[in-house]
């Protein structure tokens, strides 16, 4: 593609919407122009685009027409609905829900860890959760050097991981308690302030939920492993920004936990924070507007002889999400994959 494309976000009132937008500007992706799709309710509404705004337009199915790329932030029915049609236009869609994530034809990406996989594209593409992507970013350089056999992540997530309308839960909840009133309970089955609940998403048939089967078959398709044997307990967390995992990991080489620190100094999007005796280590208000990666308490797990313990965290907004899909249109642009074969 010789032009700059022309870039549409979908989505583009919500809270990963406008970081995508945010993101686009940021990082000074080349465009000759960006278009802006919400619902009905939001046509007609403006967001900034810099020191643009931007009039929001109706997502139709014929919101495609002269787009090269979609950037959606919007529901899986959504993008079940209107991805075909933009890769039927033409459009390079690049969809932050989980609608397309499994489908064998749909490549799941980070690229830090699978960028190839871009070159068998059909229009869509897929960007994984936001708690799988922080995470892989930190096993696949570990992998490589000594292959992972075994992962159990147990995570920490914010609110911002269900969006604005937890956001704004978190708050009134902790203003009703401070009040000595009952706190409401909207969007969470229990209070989420001062709590931790430990269900992100439905229960499925395995008494997992549907959010830990996510991190589990995503880890095997971006790590292009199906060995790997994967577990995860995910809990939601009163914290606005930052997703927090405790990661344990077992590989087929020892590696200590000297040689992991020199191996993710090394990886791209992650940064070692790592130094608990000067209490350095990763938190969620140090990753909070932030694009890396950082992981800490890195040590050897005494249980198993080639075990590691670590903590990563990482700003779901931005790198689990927004971050990640711009990254991948930079890919796609990079190796003149921006069009639909």
């Amino acid at each position: 593609m010789k032009k700059n494309p022309v870039v549409a976000v979908v989505g583009a009132t919500g809270a990963v919407g406008r970081e995508m937008l945010d993101t686009l500007l940021r990082r000074n992706f080349p465009h000759s122009e960006v278009r802006a799709l919400a619902s009905s309710r939001s046509a007609g509404t403006t967001v900034e685009f810099g020191s643009k705004k931007l009039t929001v337009q109706e997502l139709t199915e014929d919101s495609f027409k002269g787009v090269d790329l979609a950037l959606f932030s919007a529901g899986g029915s959504t993008s079940e609905k209107f991805a075909p049609c933009a890769a039927k236009a033409g459009c390079v869609v690049v969809d932050n829900s989980s609608a397309w994530r499994m489908d064998p034809a749909v490549p799941l990406v980070v690229p830090e860890v699978n960028p190839d996989d871009l070159s068998w594209h059909k229009g869509i593409i897929a960007n994984p959760n936001c708690s799988t992507i922080q995470m892989v970013v930190v096993l696949k350089p570990l992998h490589d050097a000594a292959r992972i056999k075994r992962v159990v992540v147990s995570t920490y997530q914010a609110v911002s991981g269900t969006g604005q309308k937890a956001i704004v839960e978190l708050e009134s909840q902790v203003r009703q308690l401070f009040n000595g009133q009952e706190a409401e309970c909207k969007v969470y089955p229990h209070r989420i302030a001062f709590n931790c609940l430990p269900q992100i998403d439905v229960f499925l048939d395995n008494e997992y939920t549907k959010e830990e089967m996510k991190m589990v078959l995503e880890t095997k398709k971006i790590m292009g492993d199906d060995s790997i044997r994967v577990t995860a307990t995910t809990v939601r967390v009163p914290v606005f920004y930052g997703h927090s995992e405790s990661v344990n990991i077992e590989t087929e080489k020892k590696l200590t936990s000297k040689e992991a620190r020199a191996i993710l100094s090394q990886a791209p999007g992650v940064r070692v924070f790592d130094n608990p005796g000067e209490k350095i280590y990763p938190m969620p208000i140090v990753a909070a507007g932030e694009d890396d990666t950082f992981v800490g308490r890195i040590r050897e797990d005494e249980s198993i002889d080639n075990g590691l313990n670590m903590f990563v965290v990482a700003d779901n907004i931005r790198k689990g999400a927004a971050l990640n899909a711009v990254q991948i249109a930079e890919v796609l642009l990079q190796r003149d994959l921006l069009r639909v074969p």
